[in-house]
C-alpha cells in the first residue's frame, strides 16, 4: 500500500501550487482515501470555468514554482554543464558526477529531474482529462479546445526532456483514477508503468503537438501563452532530433511565416529592457519573489559561492578563435573573485560567469524558444538536404548580427560543423548544447577533445552507455515494472 500512496502522491502534487490551491481545494490521495473513499486525482476538482482556468495557470506556474529547480536551474546546468561549454561549478557532488560522467543511479539530480517532469506531465493530464467534460456555459468550446491545447504543449515539451534524458520512459497519458482496495490490482499497470519504447514517446509527442498547432491562442499577453509558434518551434526541434528534415523544413516556415524577426542587437535579448521581444516565441516571464522568481540568475552569475556553470576554458577559446566579441561579451562576465573560493578550472583574479541570466532581482525572464535557434535547425536540414546555399543564407543572417563576415564553409560536410559552431556561439547557456551534440553524433568525440586552460585533454573517458542518464534508483525500488538503462 505504501507505493500506491506514494505514485498518487506524486501525481496530484504537480496540481498543488500556492498560487492556485485555495481555488482548487485540491486533496492529494493519502492513507486516509487509499482504500475508503478515494476521490481521483486532482483533476476531478476542475468543475466549471473558474477552476479550469485555475487549474491551467497551475500548470503554467510550474514552469516558475512547482519545478522551479529544473526549469531555472538544472535545464541549463544539464544542457551546457554536461557539454563542452561550461563545468558545473559550485559545491553540488551530484553535478560533479553529471559533469565529469560518472553519475550514479542515486544521482540526486536525476531523481528530482524525473519527479518534477512528471509532475508536469500529471498536471497536463488532468486538463486534457477534465476539461473537455465542463458543463458551464461560460466556458466555451473554443477555450476549451484551446486550454487542451495548451495543456497538450506542455506534456509534450515535458516528455521531450524525459525521452531525451533517460531514453526509454513510461509514457503516462491517462489521469490516475480513484484507487479502492477492491481496484487495486485492476490498475496496478496504471500506478506502476513499465518503461515505453522512445519512439512511442516521440509518436505521443507529435501526435500532441499536431492537436495542439490549431487550437492554441494565437496569441497572450505575453511569451508566455502557448501559441503556435511554441507549438510549431517545439515540432521543428523534435523533428531535427529524429532527423526528419523535411519536416524541420515545414514547421520551421510555419514559425518564421508568423513574423518573429532577430533583435537588432545581440545584447537586447539579455540586457532586461526588451522582454518579450521579436524574436522570443516562448518566454517565462517572472516578476518577483511572491509569483516564483527566477532565483536561478543567483546560481549563475554573482561573486559568492553560487557559481553553477562556470563557462569553460574551451567555450572562451571558440569565441576568441571566431572573434566574437559581440556574443562573448553578453554570455560571459569576468570579475576578481579572490579570496572567495577556490578553483581548478580558473585563475580567481579574473574568473567567467555565465551571463544571459544576470539580474539577480528574481525578475529576469527566461527565454526558452527564440527565432535565431529555429533559423540554425531550419540551416541544417536545408544543408542535410542539399541546399547549400540556402543554409549559408541563413548562418550569414546570424552571423551578421553578431559582425562577423560571412562563413567560410564551402560543401555540405563543412557548412555542418559550421553550423555546429554558430549553435554554440549563439545559443551558450540556453540548455541547447548537449542536446545538439547526441543528436548530431558528435558528442563523443566532441567531449573527448575537450582541454583545459593549460591545454590538457580532460579525458572524461565518455561512452554511448553514458549519453543517457541512470532511471533513479528511487523508482525502480518502488516500480518493479521499471528496468534500469544499459551501464548503471
Amino acid at each position: 500500500m505504501k507505493k500506491i500512496n506514494y505514485i498518487a502522491l506524486v501525481l496530484a502534487s504537480a496540481m498543488l501550487l500556492p498560487s492556485c490551491q485555495d481555488q482548487l481545494d485540491l486533496q492529494p490521495i493519502s492513507q486516509t482515501t487509499v482504500g475508503g473513499s478515494g476521490t481521483g486525482t486532482a483533476g476531478s476538482a476542475i468543475r466549471n470555468a473558474a477552476t479550469a482556468e485555475a487549474a491551467l495557470a497551475g500548470s503554467y506556474a510550474i514552469f516558475k514554482s512547482g519545478s522551479a529547480e529544473y526549469y531555472v536551474m538544472d535545464y541549463f546546468i544539464l544542457g551546457d554543464g554536461q557539454s563542452d561549454n561550461s563545468y558545473a561549478g559550485a559545491d553540488n557532488a551530484a553535478w560533479f558526477e553529471v559533469d565529469e560522467f560518472r553519475i550514479l543511479s542515486t544521482n540526486a539530480v536525476a531523481a528530482r529531474d524525473w519527479s518534477y517532469l512528471y509532475n508536469h506531465v500529471a498536471s497536463a493530464n488532468s486538463l486534457i482529462a477534465n476539461v473537455p467534460k465542463v458543463t458551464d456555459a461560460s466556458l466555451s468550446a473554443e477555450r476549451k479546445a484551446q486550454i487542451v491545447g495548451e495543456a497538450k504543449f506542455i506534456r509534450a515539451r515535458a516528455y521531450f526532456d524525459l525521452v531525451r534524458i533517460y531514453g526509454d520512459v513510461p509514457l503516462v497519458v491517462d489521469e490516475l483514477p480513484t484507487i479502492t482496495s477492491e481496484n487495486v490490482d485492476e490498475i496496478y499497470g496504471q500506478l506502476y508503468p513499465a518503461r515505453s519504447a522512445a519512439e512511442e514517446v516521440y509518436a505521443q509527442i507529435i501526435k500532441d503537438l499536431d492537436e495542439a498547432a490549431t487550437a492554441v491562442p494565437k496569441t497572450g499577453p505575453n511569451k508566455m501563452t502557448v501559441t503556435p509558434g511554441a507549438v510549431y518551434t517545439l515540432l521543428t526541434k523534435v523533428y531535427a532530433t529524429r532527423k526528419d528534415w523535411a519536416k524541420v523544413k515545414e514547421n520551421a516556415d510555419k514559425v518564421i511565416a508568423l513574423g518573429y524577426k532577430l533583435m537588432p542587437n545581440f545584447e537586447d535579448l539579455w540586457d532586461g529592457k526588451h522582454e518579450n521581444s521579436a524574436e522570443s516565441i516562448f518566454e517565462l516571464n517572472f516578476e518577483d519573489w511572491s509569483t516564483g522568481g527566477n532565483w536561478g540568475s543567483s546560481m549563475f552569475y554573482g561573486t559568492d559561492w553560487k557559481k553553477f556553470n562556470t563557462p569553460s576554458n574551451d567555450l572562451i577559446k571558440a569565441f576568441d578563435d571566431e572573434k566574437d566579441a559581440v556574443r562573448k561579451a553578453s554570455t560571459i562576465y569576468t570579475a576578481n573573485v579572490t579570496g572567495k573560493w577556490s578553483d581548478k578550472y580558473w585563475a580567481l583574479t579574473k574568473f567567467p560567469f555565465a551571463y544571459k541570466m544576470r539580474n539577480t532581482d528574481a525578475s529576469q525572464n527566461i527565454i526558452m524558444y527564440r527565432l535565431a535557434d529555429v533559423l540554425l535547425l531550419k540551416a541544417e536540414a536545408l544543408n542535410e538536404t542539399g541546399d547549400l546555399a540556402g543554409a549559408r543564407t541563413l548562418v550569414n543572417q546570424i552571423r551578421t548580427r553578431a559582425k562577423l563576415a560571412a562563413t567560410p564553409a564551402t560543401d555540405q560536410t563543412s557548412m555542418r560543423l559550421a553550423i555546429e559552431k554558430e549553435r554554440r556561439l549563439e545559443l551558450a547557456f540556453e540548455g541547447q548544447r548537449w542536446y545538439d551534440l547526441v543528436r548530431t553524433g558528435r558528442v563523443v568525440p566532441v567531449m573527448e577533445a575537450v582541454k583545459d586552460g593549460a591545454g590538457n585533454r580532460l579525458n572524461y573517458n565518455l561512452t554511448d552507455t553514458r549519453l543517457l542518464w541512470p532511471i533513479p534508483q528511487g523508482e525502480i525500488d518502488k516500480n518493479a515494472n521499471l528496468k534500469q538503462n544499459n551501464g548503471y
